[in-house]
């Protein structure tokens, strides 16, 4: 690598920016003064002003930001126009969707009424439309029928043996669990925006979204096919009642009621013809045809003056009660039964809500504040319970038509809940004759729009596979499991791929562009060149407790040093010049005694010149074993191995050699060897040591793994991490001090100012680890080391390479 690097002319006079000298330059706030004490906190929210109150006030009530500033001239008639259209699309789309909710049609006037008024108050956003949505209606739908069953009322009538079904009493009962649903379920919305919990919509991603009301949209075609037909299959609860309940309506499809199917095609084909030319036309005309307020009008004259339910036995609407609702009290003894449908139904229209408002919001220029709207949306829904309404949220077609047809303001929302009021306490009786196989069209029709999303398969295939598992897994769990389990297991699954993300990112050596003082992945840009000495490593993804260990082994992996092997080698050389300490200090020792022995032998011998078989025994005697192998092996003995020749000589001149590790725990063998070894010959009374140490040096090394390496320091990029927990300080610490025991340098670089102050409550810098080992840059770091060990001057490729942008790396 060294030989195609050279060095430039300049010199490397850049002052290196570390976090000690960036926090003096930028004079960054410590932990401490970013974060003071919790008494202060205290104080400084309790503290009030004028300034801080009246913020506090038009935040809480934004009708009174835009009211006082309202112009009458500018906004008054395209609020009115856009107002009586949605008023006469909430008409058909009530009476329709309260179908689906299980109830009678004027509930669904009602919920187009009052939530719209309360959210004219509390909301944010200037052009949603609040009211009957098709998802929500369905989840409601089966939470009523699963607590008032058909079963749980039947009655006969006098001698007759055929129970009949007291419709009275179910859908009083069926009003009461929905108003008592949609009341917890908006409390539940108004604390969570109390605590600024409005970010939990995000974590409903768009794929989830559209596959969850895809699926609801299946749910709402099978709950209204007993309308399209004219057939009363059993209504299943819990997980596969959409199978069990298809499986039912199939069975009774030889029972179909044929002047209600009948019925029902008609209108489906006059809806199709009429939007397809509505949908044409559009350009063209100011106002949109109102296609469904037609069909009611129309469906309702041709009933009343044909007596379809007396003549033909076709079910309708029935009796409609003019006037508005009393508010009453929802019976609280069902919130144990109804809270995690409750808690689904807050998060799927909140979701709907804020998806909705924002894209508003983003095109018209203004800003919706995300809490606010879990307050406004909770509201509306808890005043709603109380007037027996069930839970709202906006419409996408009713959004849209009030946003295309000029409106500004949510006066326009007004406007639409005088047309609703109007036919609720007028014209509310005239439509008693309405066939309900006609709502249920209605209902056929608009969702013609959420099954198109099925396409949405295509296109992530496409772009991205794992949304597309999303998608897919969201939409089977919500057909098989129904609305409330579909969505906690899409929910589930959808956080579990972005912890399976995290915990396997990308890592990556980065090298520097020359010319440059970027820094990009050597992998996957060609042009890029690695610093000579210098590792420079990435993640793709954040370090916490769930990757820190992958994070670690994956270093070891890029940088190609082995640190464990390494840290167990290098102890093994520590312990080994011990023992040879140890062994030279005996062998001193025993020297100066035989010295000794021989001057008083000599002594002896020149007075008396006896030997002593005796004394010479006790002598031998008194010596040791140690001492007696030391005598014998000092001169074979090469401080880690004994030597020992396993097989004869053979004619060529070669024997094999087995090699004993001396001071190894477990004296297990190095393997075989020949006599003659990289041009080298020991044999067992060579008296060459060294040359014996070192052969067997390289064996023990190159057991080990890599042995030498040309690199001096490591600088990990921080850059990607915007937090840092305390598996993750352990980890990197113990990174710093484990490469320290080889010689190798760790630097961090490019941290943020939120991970600096996790490190700083974490303990992680001491007086080994201080803050000049952070660096605001990887440049930084680079010329830090370079600077570090003697390079008086930056690296560059050969031959010199101009700029490139990020498509010629």
């Amino acid at each position: 690598m060294e030989s195609m690097w050279r060095y430039s002319k300049y010199k490397i006079d850049r002052e290196v920016l570390d976090e000690e000298k960036l926090q003096e330059i930028a004079q960054r706030k410590t932990y401490s003064d970013s974060h003071p004490p919790l008494t202060q906190r205290c104080k400084d929210s309790l503290r009030c002003s004028i300034p801080k109150l009246k913020h506090s006030v038009v935040s809480t009530l934004p009708v009174l930001y835009w009211l006082p500033k309202y112009s009458i001239w500018d906004y008054g008639m395209p609020d009115l126009v856009s107002g009586i259209s949605v008023g006469i699309m909430h008409l058909p789309q009530g009476m329709a969707y309260a179908l689906l909710a299980s109830l009678p049609p004027v509930f669904g006037l009602y919920t187009s009424l009052y939530p719209a008024l309360v959210y004219i108050i509390f909301g944010t956003s200037r052009h949603i439309s609040i009211g009957t949505f098709t998802v929500l209606s369905i989840m409601v739908g089966s939470v009523t029928e699963r607590l008032a069953p058909d079963s749980n009322f039947l009655s006969t009538n006098g001698t007759n043996i055929t129970a009949e079904v007291d419709t009275a009493s179910r859908d009083s009962y069926r009003v009461q669990v929905a108003a008592a649903t949609t009341v917890l379920g908006g409390l539940i919305q108004v604390v969570l925006g109390l605590v600024k919990f409005g970010f939990v919509g995000t974590y409903l991603s768009e794929p989830l979204v559209r596959a969850y009301t895809t699926a609801a949209a299946g749910h709402a075609v099978v709950a209204q096919l007993k309308y399209i037909f004219g057939v009363s299959p059993t209504r299943f609860s819990g997980p596969l009642s959409l199978v069990y309940t298809l499986k039912d309506v199939c069975s009774l499809l030889p029972h179909t009621h044929i002047p209600t199917l009948v019925v029902s095609a008609v209108s489906m084909m006059f809806l199709i013809a009429a939007k397809e030319l509505n949908s044409f036309l559009r350009p063209k005309l100011p106002v949109i045809i109102p296609v469904e307020l037609i069909t009611i009008v129309a469906a309702t004259l041709i009933s009343s003056y044909c007596n379809f339910n007396s003549n033909f036995t076709i079910p309708v609407v029935g009796e409609i009660p003019s006037g508005l609702s009393s508010p009453s009290v929802p019976d609280v003894s069902v919130f144990g039964e109804v809270i995690g449908d409750a808690f689904a139904l807050a998060i799927v229209g909140y979701a709907i809500s804020i998806s909705l408002g924002k894209t508003f919001a983003l095109k018209h220029g203004y800003k919706v504040d995300s809490n606010q709207e879990l307050v406004a949306l909770g509201l509306s829904n808890t005043v709603g319970g109380f007037l027996q309404c069930y839970s709202v949220c906006p419409s996408m077609s009713r959004s849209l038509v009030q946003e295309t047809t000029g409106g500004k303001t949510q006066l326009a929302g007004l406007a639409s809940a005088l047309v609703v009021l109007v036919t609720i306490l007028k014209l509310g009786p005239l439509f008693q004759e309405l066939p309900k196989a006609v709502l249920a069209s209605i209902v056929f029709v608009n969702l013609k729009g959420m099954f198109k999303q099925h396409y949405d398969v295509v296109t992530l295939w496409k772009s991205s596979r794992i949304d597309l598992m999303i998608w897919l897994v969201t939409w089977v769990s919500t057909m098989l499991l129904n609305l409330d389990l579909g969505l906690a297991a899409s929910i589930s699954f959808a956080l579990l791929t972005v912890i399976i993300r995290t915990q396997m990112p990308t890592y990556s050596v980065l090298g520097n562009v020359p010319g440059t003082e970027l820094y990009v992945d050597v992998e996957t840009h060609g042009k890029a060149r690695e610093i000579p000495g210098i590792t420079i490593f990435r993640s793709s993804a954040t370090v916490y407790f769930a990757n820190a260990e992958l994070f670690l082994e994956a270093l070891k992996e890029k940088s190609g040093l082995d640190i464990s092997k390494m840290i167990i080698y290098k102890r093994r050389q520590e312990a080994k010049a011990k023992r040879r300490e140890k062994r030279a200090a005996r062998r001193a020792k025993k020297k100066a005694k035989r010295e000794r022995r021989a001057q008083m032998a000599d002594k002896q011998q020149k007075a008396i010149p006896v030997f002593s078989v005796e004394e010479e025994a006790g002598r031998w005697g008194d010596t040791t074993e140690s001492d007696r192998e030391d005598e014998m092996w000092t001169e074979r003995e090469n401080g880690t191995v004994f030597v020992v020749p396993t097989t004869p000589q053979t004619a060529d001149g070669r024997s094999r050699w087995e090699y004993l590790k001396g001071g190894d725990q477990d004296c297990t063998s190095l393997g075989w060897m020949t006599e003659v070894q990289d041009g080298d010959t020991t044999t067992l009374g060579s008296s060459s040591e060294d040359t014996l140490s070192r052969d067997l040096e390289r064996v023990s090394l190159g057991s080990l793994g890599k042995w030498t390496w040309d690199i001096h320091s490591i600088i990990i990029d921080l850059s990607t991490a915007n937090f840092i927990d305390t598996v993750a300080i352990k980890t990197i610490k113990n990174i710093f001090q484990d490469f320290s025991e080889i010689d190798v340098d760790i630097y961090l670089a490019g941290c943020q100012a939120s991970v600096m102050q996790q490190l700083e409550v974490g303990e992680f810098f001491s007086e080994s680890v201080t803050q000049r080992c952070v660096f605001a840059t990887v440049h930084d770091a680079v010329l830090y080391c370079l600077s570090h060990h003697g390079a008086t001057s930056f690296p560059s490729y050969e031959p010199p390479l101009e700029m490139y942008d990020s498509t010629k790396l």
